[in-house]
């Protein structure tokens, strides 16, 4: 399973035929995509009047990922984790991470934040076929 971050969705929506899209349509097509409930907030609240309800709508057909105590406690440790290694992260990045690793999923992103995450072991990054 590969949970998609809102950078990734993005650049597939601006270039629909960019590598990403591509990517991301094959990943959707094999039902490989979860999508944590940030990044649906995130989507939505970025899409135009026009776009809300047909994103919505395509959205709606992804296994949606929430947040449940462990997930908080999990972040809570990764704060502490972090900050020894003399890291900071964004919240809505630590969940979006959390939620991925709750459900053993990799994460595909083209913020560095993620990348970082990974370096430090958090997280299992998607490496997109070249």
């Amino acid at each position: 399973m590969i949970v998609v971050d809102t950078s990734v969705w993005i650049a597939a929506l601006r270039d629909g035929r960019g590598v990403e899209a591509r990517i991301l349509g094959s990943l959707l097509d094999a039902d490989e995509v979860a999508l944590p409930v940030m990044v649906r907030i995130e989507m939505l609240a970025g899409a135009s009047r026009r776009d809300l309800p047909p994103l919505r709508k395509a959205l709606s057909a992804l296994p949606l990922v929430y947040p449940a105590d462990g997930t908080w406690r999990l972040i809570d440790s990764w704060i502490d984790r972090a900050t020894r290694d003399g890291q900071r992260f964004g919240s809505g990045d630590l969940l979006i991470a959390a939620l991925a690793h709750g459900i053993g999923a990799l994460v595909w992103s083209l913020d560095r934040d993620f990348a970082r995450m990974g370096r430090i072991g958090m997280i299992g990054l998607y490496e997109p076929p070249a």
